[in-house]
This record gives C-alpha cells, sequence and structure tokens, in this order.
C-alpha cells in the first residue's frame, strides 16, 4: 500500500469506446496485482484496488456496463457492452473494493506502480498469505486493524 505521506488524486479512466468513465482516488504510487487466475490471465487484467467509496462513475456510464460472474459469484467481472473492455471490477479479494485496470487510467497521474503476483489459480492458499484485503481499506480503517 502507499506510505501515509503520500498524497491522494484524483485519476480518470475508462474503457476504450468512452462510454465507461470513472474517476478514482488513490495515490500517484500503487501496487497493482498480476493475477493468474483463468480469468485475469485470459483478459491480461492488471488492477490496483481501491476502497469502493473512493470509486465514482460518471453519469451515464452504467447504462454501458455489464457484469459476468462465475464460481463463488462474489467477484463482479464487469465490462463495458460496446467496447468490451473491462477498465474496473469488483474483486472476490475485495468485495468491498473497487479493482481498476492499470492500462484503463489516464496518462499523467500514475507516476510509479508496483508490480505484485497473485496467485489466483490457487486462491485460497494465496489469499490467506498476502495483505491484499488491506488494500480496499481506507488507511485510518487499516491502522485499526
Amino acid at each position: 500500500m502507499a506510505s501515509d505521506s503520500e498524497a491522494v488524486v484524483v485519476h480518470s479512466g475508462g474503457c476504450h469506446c468512452r462510454r465507461v468513465r470513472w474517476q478514482v482516488e488513490a495515490p500517484s504510487s500503487v501496487v497493482a496485482w498480476i493475477c493468474n487466475c483463468t480469468d485475469c490471465s485470459m483478459r491480461r487484467n492488471t488492477h490496483f484496488i481501491v476502497p469502493a467509496a473512493k470509486f465514482k462513475l460518471q453519469a451515464g456510464a452504467d447504462e454501458s456496463i455489464a457484469t459476468y460472474t462465475f464460481g463463488t459469484h462474489t467477484a463482479k467481472h464487469t465490462f463495458c457492452k460496446v467496447c468490451g473492455i473491462t477498465s474496473f471490477y469488483t474483486p472476490r479479494s475485495n468485495p468491498d473494493g473497487v479493482a481498476v485496470t492499470v492500462a484503463c487510467v489516464d496518462p499523467g497521474t500514475l507516476k510509479h506502480v508496483e508490480y505484485r503476483k497473485f496467485d489466483g489459480r490457487n486462491w485460497e492458499n494465496f489469499f490467506k498469505s498476502s495483505d491484499i484485503a488491506g488494500f480496499s481499506m481506507d488507511k485510518t480503517e487499516a491502522a485499526e486493524k
């Protein structure tokens, strides 16, 4: 996670056809997850996680969103109905957060991305040993735990 001293900025982004647009409050330096689960690996989705309250869809974007679920149906894989791009989704690891696709963030606000691997093919075991659940908590909430 970002250091407590790092300022939060507003990142904008969305899908290829620009029908799904959003803004997210996050540091300019983020930790992005490269997951090898069947869905993420097929899409080559690399994402960083934020608390759901820090993510806002722009007006009208929800009209162009479709959702796909599988397995436990905890993850909500959202994508644009028009261009098919998954610019964000609700991850199984952080159902209280939003996973933002790094490649879908508009240029200029992300200054550094630390890439970490998430072993989604061995989800339960890896989740227990990782710190990923803390990435969807506000810093004050995480400090209390």
